[in-house]
């Protein structure tokens, strides 16, 4: 992990095509350093969530090149490194796992990232209905070490449509992504125990993605 951190510091301090293809090598280095790791997490993630089981995990990872076409910021390249794992892929409006790499700012995550309309009404209503099973995941021991509850980055400010504003979960229900993250230092991604620490994150979050599954069903 120590050379992917030092390739993405030099993407963050010169993020032009010029310095990009001088550095190739070491992009390429970094690259498939990464996809080794993903493969071995695979291997780990199968042993406690078999709907993983036909994904290719090299192909979990997503692309250094961002896409300006529609952006103000015309960076070429992203600063970190991130892949997710979710039953068909990518955590494409269903429940997975999220590993993030970057200087400073790297992360483990898990939940659904931002479900479409008619999603985000069907995990609503499985919250309503099952509140005290929903609030027992966020409550247990091994949820609580790693998170402090969902993500808010992601809200609507006043009640959902459909729901009161004295709810007394509407605090949950204004979200409108079901995200749960963990943070790690540098150090703590450099460490030999970084692997093990990944799975820890998403052995605990596999409880949440399994209510978030059966609300989409």
């Amino acid at each position: 992990m120590e050379k992917i951190l030092q390739f993405l510091k030099g993407v963050a301090k010169n993020n032009n095509r010029e310095w990009f293809e001088k550095n190739k090598s070491r992009y390429l280095e970094a690259k498939t350093t990464f996809e080794e790791f993903l493969e071995v997490l695979h291997k780990e993630l199968l042993k406690f969530d078999e709907s993983l089981a036909g994904l290719n995990p090299r192909k979990q990872a997503f692309r250094i090149y961002r896409d300006v076409r529609f952006s103000k910021d015309k960076r070429p390249y992203k600063v970190n490194m991130g892949a997710a794992f979710s039953a068909h892929g990518k955590m494409e409006q269903e429940p997975g796992y999220y590993i993030h790499i970057e200087p400073g700012k790297s992360f483990v995550a898990g939940g659904l990232y931002m479900p479409n309309p008619v999603n985000l009404v069907k995990v609503r209503q499985e919250i309503d209905y099952n509140t005290e099973r929903f609030l027992k995941i966020l409550a247990d021991k091994k949820f609580a070490t790693y998170f402090s509850g969902l993500d808010n980055f992601d809200r609507v400010k006043t009640a959902p449509k459909g729901y009161v504003k004295d709810h007394p979960h509407i605090n949950l229900l204004k979200n409108k992504s079901f995200v749960v993250s963990h943070s790690f230092s540098d150090a703590q991604v450099k460490d030999n125990l970084f692997m093990k620490n990944v799975v820890g994150v998403c052995k605990a979050v596999k409880p949440l993605n399994d209510f978030l599954k059966e609300a989409l069903q």
